[in-house]
């Protein structure tokens, strides 16, 4: 349930980014707005949306209606449009480069503020309730993180296929670790390492760099998988 969220709120951010250059305003600021108000919500729902797939599958198809719509209304911004559905890495500049920097270093700050009573929650969510860990403000906190995270990924893989860097190291990781921090640096390594094969192969072959980051998660979650059988 709270996968399926997380892959609506890239569609939020679409709606987001082109409602922003629609008012002519900046579509990152409207990408990566949209999407931490979305997560602060879907947080703040928590396990209520979580199991309602139905109501989160309708407001991912309302959000990227929306954002067709919004787009429909200033077709100058196709071309904006085109690189937020399917990303466009070497089209971020400087000054959106330093931006998104700052948000990964402030994400990465709050993600390790939070790590242990998430971990906790997680696992014993009643448990940890009853010792007193604030459960509902680590699901706010940690959903906001994740809404900055797919804003991120958005500008490389695009929103359709945010959830390649997402949900590809992890479930990689998850087949090759048996620890949970190291599990988590192995798959940010990952994410690194496929997103920068992808760029690489993407340059010699004049192919899209989306095309190359997700086929690399694939391969990259395959070899987890044989690995994994191989131990067994």
């Amino acid at each position: 349930g709270q996968t399926f969220a997380g892959h609506a709120l890239s569609h939020v951010g679409f709606t987001g980014a082109t409602g922003a250059v629609l008012f002519g305003l900046s579509p990152l600021a409207g990408l990566v707005g949209f999407t931490f108000i979305a997560g602060i919500g879907m947080g703040l729902f928590g396990e209520k949306l979580a199991a309602r797939d139905v109501a989160v599958g309708m407001m991912l198809s309302l959000a990227l209606g929306l954002g067709l719509l919004f787009l429909h209304f200033y077709t100058a911004a196709a071309t904006q449009a085109a690189a937020l559905l399917f990303g466009n890495v070497l089209g971020v500049d400087s000054s959106a480069l330093l931006t998104l920097a700052l948000l990964a270093l402030a994400s990465f700050v709050a993600l390790a503020m939070i790590i242990r009573p998430l971990i906790f929650a997680s696992l014993e969510s009643e448990l940890a309730e009853a010792r007193g860990v604030p459960v509902r403000f680590v699901s706010v906190a940690f959903l906001a993180i994740v809404a900055i995270a797919v804003a991120e990924c958005a500008q490389i893989v695009g929103v359709l296929l945010v959830f390649t860097l997402m949900v590809g190291p992890a479930a990689a990781a998850q087949n090759l670790s048996r620890r949970l921090i190291g599990g988590m640096a192995l798959a940010a390594c990952l994410a690194l390492a496929e997103a920068w094969g992808g760029l690489t192969l993407a340059y010699y072959t004049d192919w899209p760099t989306s095309f190359w980051i997700t086929a690399l998660s694939g391969l990259v979650y395959l070899a987890s998988l044989a690995a994994r059988f191989r131990t067994w």
